[in-house]
């Protein structure tokens, strides 16, 4: 594994916020990260919370947008944000979509060329990213959440689905509940991973739901102002297959809130509330 290097560090909330780089051998790019270490961390190793940003977002968007920096602190809970895609990985067309490439990995293993080689997410998040945290950072790996927004609620869900007994908690910001049937998803998973649905239902949280060998219950904030939301999340195809299954599933809906940050930071206390509560436990 390549060494970790601090880009920069600066005291914040009685705690320290670090970006942090690595060459990846997942995706065999320069991956940053940001780390936000509480004060407690003076004491010992403390749990902590990945969060996954959305579509087009790099490790900056949350850890500079959402204030979360406070509750972490106040809560003891180290953050980290990892980017959202690897970068000038010299993938032709990677550059061309918003949705697709750069900024857009759906944190998958990509199993079609030109992608198979470098869009490596979900192993770099499940594997290379968390050794490297517990190695190089004061995290209790014993203790771990996941959350995120949009892509990257997507993103959260469909870890924790994957990984029984891996995390503690897991909660949403308006995610994309059910990929293999919206445009976005759908565009992602046909490029990331070819034709064959069956290959994308192993990436969607709906069809895991179903299976899924641990109950860990889900935490869902939407707003129902959101602009994407009868298009490209469909939280009501989640709820459904979380009622089939028997699934706990919390899906709080607030009147007039949309999609960006601002529906974040009201609401991301309680996120860092919940996690804090379930990795005490």
């Amino acid at each position: 594994m390549a060494a970790l290097e601090v880009v920069s560090s600066e005291q914040m909330a009685g705690g320290e916020q670090q970006y942090l780089r690595h060459l990846s051998d997942e995706t065999g790019t320069q991956m940053t990260f940001s780390a936000f270490l509480p004060p407690q961390v003076k004491d010992g190793p403390v749990p902590v919370l990945f969060w996954l940003s959305g579509l087009t977002c790099t490790a900056e968007n949350f850890t500079v947008k959402a204030e979360a920096q406070q509750y972490a602190a106040e809560h003891g809970l180290l953050v980290v944000a990892p980017d959202t895609s690897p970068r000038e990985a010299g993938i032709a067309g990677e550059e061309d979509s918003w949705d697709l490439g750069t900024g857009a990995s759906f944190y998958l293993d990509a199993t079609e060329m030109p992608w198979i080689m470098n869009y490596r997410m979900y192993s770099y998040l499940m594997d290379e990213l968390p050794r490297l945290v517990g190695e190089e950072l004061p995290a209790d790996m014993g203790r771990q959440g996941i959350a995120g927004h949009s892509m990257g609620g997507h993103g959260a869900l469909m870890c924790a689905l994957r990984n029984p007994g891996r995390f503690r908690s897991v909660s949403a910001f308006a995610p994309i509940c059910a990929p293999s049937e919206v445009p976005w998803g759908q565009k992602a998973f046909t490029a990331y991973l070819g034709d064959d649905r069956a290959a994308w239902a192993e990436w969607d949280s709906c069809e895991l739901i179903a299976n899924a060998k641990e109950r860990l219950p889900l935490l869902i904030d939407q707003g129902d102002a959101d602009e994407y939301l009868d298009e490209q999340l469909k939280p009501e195809l989640l709820e459904a297959a979380c009622a089939a299954a028997g699934h706990p599933l919390e899906l709080r809906r607030h009147p007039g809130h949309g999609h960006g940050y601002d529906f974040i930071k009201t609401l991301i206390g309680d996120h860092i509330r919940h996690h804090a509560e379930a990795l005490r436990a």
